[in-house]
C-alpha cells in the first residue's frame, strides 16, 4: 500500500515537472526569432521543438532519478555499515577509478572514436584537473578560501606570452619561469591577508584577481592591452618542430610519419597530462610532510596552530606561493596551447569555475577534482549545441550535485596521520 501511495506521489511530481518545465522551456527553446532572408525588414520565428521535448526530457528524468535515490534512502532498512567498512571501501574505490582514469587517460588519443574534437575536450578538461589540484592546496588543504586563482593562470599565461615573444625563449625554459613568477605573485598576495580569515579572505582574494585582471587590460605598452599578444610560439618535440617543412628537422620526418595536425595536438594532450600528474604526484607527496600537515592544522584551528608552535605566516606563504605555482604552469600550457592570449580569456568566472571544481569534487580529495573536472567541463561541452543554455547546463549539475552529494563526490580522504591505531588494521 505504501509503495502504491509513492508511486502515485512520483507521478503527479513528474507530471508537475514536466508541465512547468513545457511552459518554460517552450518559448525559450522552441520557439526563436531570425531575421527574414526574404526581407530583412521583420522577424520570423524559427520552430525547434525537438530540441525543447529533448531538455524537457532531460528535466524530467533528472527528477525521476532524484526520487529513485531519495526513496531508496528512505527504505533502506539494511544496518549501515561500520565507519571502517566506509572508508575502506572508499578508499578502494579511489584506488579503482585512479587505476581506470590513468588508462582511459593514456589510450584516449588512440581510441576509435578519438577524433580531435575529443582530444581538445580532454586537453581542456586536464587543464581544469591540474589548476583545480593546483588550488586544492589553498583551499582543500591549508583552508584558505581564495576567490582570485585565475590571477596566477593569467600571470603564467602572459609570463610565458612576453618572455617568449620578446626574448625567443623555448617552452621548456619559460615554463619553470613562469611557475617561479606566479610563485611570487602567490607570496605578493599571501603577504597583506596574513591576519584575514573566512569571507574577508575571500573578499581580498576576489579583489586580487580583479587588479591582475585591470593591470593587464590597461598597461598597454607591456601586455598589449585588450588586443592581447598573439603569434606565441609553439611547443616542439625536444626541438622538433610540428610544421609541414622547416629548416630543422621535423617531427614527421624524425619518426618517418606521413604530415598530420593531429601530431600536435596529441602531444600537447600527453604535455598536460604529465603535467596533471606531476602536481597530483608533488600533493600527495607533500601532505604527509611537515609543511602538509601544517596546512591540515590550520585548516581545523589556527589558534591551536599558534599554541604548539606552527608559524602561521610561513604556512599560509608557503600554501599560496605553490598553489599559485601550479597556476602558473597551468598558464604556460594554455597559452601555448591556443597562440593568443588577453584578459578576457582571466575572469572571475573562471576562479568560480576551479573554486566549483574543487569544493564538488570534496575538499581535499584528488580523485573529486578529477571526475569534478570531467562532469562539471564535461557537461558544458556536451550541450555546446545549446549555444547560451551552456551555463544553464552548468548550473544543474551543480544542483543536481549539491543535493545528492553535500560534502562533494568524493569527500573521503585518509588522515596523514593515525594515531593510537595501525595503518594496517
Amino acid at each position: 500500500m505504501q509503495d502504491k501511495k509513492n508511486i502515485s506521489i512520483i507521478l503527479k511530481d513528474l507530471l508537475f515537472t514536466g508541465l512547468i518545465a513545457t511552459i518554460l522551456l517552450i518559448p525559450i527553446v522552441g520557439l526563436r526569432t531570425e531575421i527574414s532572408t526574404a526581407d530583412s525588414t521583420g522577424l520570423i520565428f524559427d520552430y525547434n521543438f525537438l530540441i525543447a521535448f529533448i531538455v524537457i526530457a532531460f528535466v524530467i528524468g533528472v527528477r525521476f532519478l532524484f526520487h529513485i535515490y531519495w526513496f531508496s534512502k528512505i527504505k533502506k532498512t539494511q544496518k549501515e555499515k561500520s565507519e571502517k567498512d566506509k572508508k575502506l571501501f572508499l578508499k578502494k574505490l579511489n584506488l579503482y577509478l585512479g587505476i581506470i582514469a590513468g588508462f582511459v587517460a593514456f589510450t584516449l588519443p588512440f581510441m576509435p572514436f578519438a577524433n580531435r574534437y575529443v582530444v581538445d575536450v580532454a586537453t581542456l578538461v586536464l587543464t581544469y584537473v591540474m589548476l583545480g589540484w593546483g588550488l586544492n592546496i589553498v583551499v582543500g588543504l591549508a583552508g584558505l578560501l581564495d576567490l582570485g586563482y585565475v590571477a596566477f593562470f593569467a600571470v603564467g599565461a602572459y609570463s610565458y606570452a612576453l618572455l617568449s615573444t620578446s626574448f625567443d625563449l623555448s617552452f621548456w625554459i619559460c615554463l619553470p619561469l613562469a611557475g617561479i613568477l606566479s610563485a611570487f605573485a602567490g607570496i605578493l598576495l599571501g603577504f597583506p591577508v596574513l591576519r584575514l580569515r573566512g569571507d574577508y579572505l575571500a573578499i581580498v582574494t576576489l579583489g586580487f584577481g580583479e587588479i591582475i585582471r585591470l593591470i593587464l587590460l590597461n598597461w598597454y605598452e607591456f601586455t598589449n592591452g585588450p588586443d592581447g599578444i598573439s603569434r606565441i610560439p609553439r611547443p616542439s618535440f625536444f626541438g622538433f618542430p610540428f610544421e609541414r617543412k622547416s629548416d630543422v628537422t621535423t617531427f614527421h620526418e624524425l619518426f618517418g610519419l606521413e604530415y598530420s595536425t593531429m601530431h600536435r595536438i596529441i602531444f600537447l594532450y600527453y604535455l598536460i597530462l604529465i603535467l596533471a600528474l606531476l602536481t597530483n604526484f608533488f600533493t600527495i607527496k607533500i601532505r604527509n610532510l611537515p609543511v602538509g600537515r601544517a596546512w591540515e592544522a590550520l585548516r581545523e584551528d589556527e589558534t591551536a596552530c599558534r599554541a604548539i608552535g606552527i608559524n602561521p605566516t610561513n604556512t599560509k606563504l608557503t600554501a599560496f606561493a605553490i598553489g599559485a605555482m601550479f597556476g602558473g604552469f597551468a598558464g604556460s600550457f594554455f597559452a601555448t596551447r591556443q597562440g593568443f592570449v588577453s584578459p578576457e580569456s582571466f575572469t572571475f568566472i573562471e576562479s568560480a569555475i576551479i573554486l566549483a571544481i574543487v569544493v564538488l569534487g570534496g575538499m581535499g580529495s584528488q580523485i573529486g577534482v578529477v571526475v569534478a573536472s570531467i562532469v562539471l567541463i564535461g557537461s558544458t561541452e556536451l550541450f555546446r549545441e545549446l549555444e547560451q543554455f551552456r551555463m544553464l547546463a552548468f548550473g544543474l549539475a551543480m544542483i543536481v550535485i549539491m543535493i545528492m552529494k553535500p560534502r562533494g563526490l568524493l569527500s573521503n580522504r585518509e588522515p596523514s596521520i593515525l594515531m593510537h591505531t595501525k595503518k594496517n588494521e
